[in-house]
């Protein structure tokens, strides 16, 4: 066995990681390694309650630590607005931008004819069962600018109409883009103008 066999596989599961190829995660683990006691102690000890601990959110399908998240909970949010986003990524970047201030709905992916993906295989049923038990009064789709984003917008927006009031972001947002690689300031005029659907 290689005297660094271990280090070679924690090198080939950070090389998993998005934005990281093998000769990035073998520098961040040198890196670590290196400042072992403040950086891979505690990372390690963070990874491990976090993987005893992450769950979804039951209500809404952000990521937290308890069954209902910080968010769903807080009175202070109850004010009739979801955000409907395509995944977590999608949520955070929205809570980053401070924008908006009432719950959201992280539906965990997009219809899609070629990936057989349909309304059951989303949180869609759960959003309509929202609506009706929250007292909600808009909807804003804060789905990606790609085609399955926008097929899925609609989709949502025929199940929903006449129920609620129907938004979406407006200006900002461009074809092609994604929530999670937007600026605030991107988002945030975004929010701001957005339309009826």
């Amino acid at each position: 066995m290689s005297s660094t066999s271990d280090i070679d596989k924690l090198i080939e599961l950070m090389a998993k990681l998005p934005g990281l190829g093998p000769r990035s995660a073998r520098r961040a683990v040198l890196h670590m390694i290196r400042k072992r006691a403040l950086l891979l102690a505690p990372l390690a000890e963070s990874m491990r309650i976090v993987a005893e601990t992450a769950r979804e959110c039951l209500n809404c399908g952000n990521v937290g630590t308890t069954d209902v998240c910080d968010i769903c909970t807080s009175e202070k949010r109850a004010n009739g607005e979801i955000c409907v986003v395509e995944d977590v990524a999608d949520l955070w970047a929205m809570e980053r931008s401070g924008v908006f201030k009432g719950r959201y709905h992280v539906l965990g992916g997009t219809l899609s004819a070629l990936d057989s993906v349909g309304p059951e295989d989303l949180r869609i049923p759960r959003l309509r069962d929202r609506v009706e038990t929250e007292h909600i009064t808009e909807i804003i789709l804060a789905l990606n600018a790609t085609v399955d984003g926008q097929t899925t917008a609609h989709y949502i927006a025929d199940q929903l109409e006449g129920r609620v009031r129907l938004t979406s972001l407006a200006q900002g947002v461009p074809i092609g883009g994604e929530l999670d690689y937007l600026d605030d300031g991107t988002i945030s005029a975004a929010m701001r103008a957005r339309k009826n659907i």
